[in-house]
């Protein structure tokens, strides 16, 4: 699999595509909310990208960004191949990846200068604490971020975080922690949990980490995201996730569809097994009215973006 996210025109994300399905992206863009997709790197790097564009019956408009905007090009291609063969290379990073194309430098005009943020100590120390409290959790995106950044102090009278300040932040912090978890050898916890959710799914159980904000919203959504044939559930809300990155362990809420207490509890049993299965310790007394709790945990997931 290629190291990279996919995005779509028509709001499609595809996260870790293998080079042929990247190809076949390639060859469906051109119709009416599907005539481009953007590729970024795992994890996302700001300003680090690859993108084209194409209407069915013209050419197709390469460009790729090198962090800066004095590093922004562009090409012409007449057909697909040519464009795949660059994607891919940028994707694996090789060497002569866009020799096969005649680039010119895009003028993107001078960087706009973010003023720095008006925050007294107390508001920024606030505001930097939970963005990398996000940041921990792993799951949010560079977008995402920013967005936190932006709103997290706002009140009726007052937006101290501009848009752009937000993500001057949200960059910073992002790679911080990219250049943090680049020091990490080996599979995490959080990548054996994946792991788990996973063997569950193919199960049949619907498994969803860091699933709607609280148990609330996650009971009266969790029935939408299985297939016709899902016996059960097993997800863990962003609270939940909150926790799990602060050092608390992980607590996962499970039950089956049919409302029997003898499905949840064998749905239970199913959920611990698979984490037993992966290497995670489990806590649970059999009581389908009580929550499995995952701990010890060590809680170090790596961004995507």
């Amino acid at each position: 699999m290629l190291e990279i996210v996919v995005k779509t025109e028509n709001r499609e994300r595809h996260v870790r595509v293998s080079a042929e399905e990247l190809a076949g992206l390639v060859r469906r863009i051109g119709g009416d909310g599907d005539r481009f997709l953007v590729v970024q790197r795992i994890p996302d790097l700001p300003d680090v990208f690859a993108q084209v564009w194409h209407q069915t019956g013209g050419g197709y408009t390469l460009e790729y960004r090198d962090g800066a905007a004095d590093r922004h090009f562009q090409a012409m291609a007449d057909g697909p191949e040519v464009v795949i063969a660059a994607m891919t290379g940028w994707a694996r990073q090789e060497a002569g990846w866009d020799g096969g194309l005649v680039w010119s430098l895009l003028d993107m005009g001078p960087a706009r200068e973010v003023p720095p943020l008006d925050l007294d100590e107390g508001e920024r120390v606030e505001l930097e604490e939970r963005v990398r409290e996000v940041l921990a959790g792993g799951y949010v995106s560079r977008a995402g971020l920013a967005e936190l950044a932006e709103e997290y102090l706002v009140t009726q009278d007052r937006r101290p975080v501009s848009r752009e300040q937000a993500q001057a932040l949200a960059d910073r912090l992002w790679l911080e922690r990219v250049a943090e978890q680049a020091e990490w050898q080996g599979e995490t916890d959080p990548e054996r949990l994946t792991r788990a959710f996973t063997a569950l799914r193919e199960a049949g159980i619907t498994a969803r980490e860091n699933f709607t904000c609280c148990r609330s919203c996650g009971q009266a959504e969790i029935g939408a995201e299985g297939g016709p044939d899902a016996r059960g559930f097993v997800y863990f809300h962003t609270q939940c996730t909150d926790s799990a990155a602060a050092g608390h362990g992980l607590m996962l809420l499970y039950g089956g569809f049919d409302g029997s207490s003898e499905t949840t509890t064998a749905i239970g049993h199913e959920v611990v097994a698979a984490l037993e299965a992966v290497g995670l310790p489990a806590e649970w007394d059999h009581d389908p009215g009580r929550a499995i709790t995952v701990t010890p945990l060590d809680w170090r997931r790596r961004l995507v973006g």
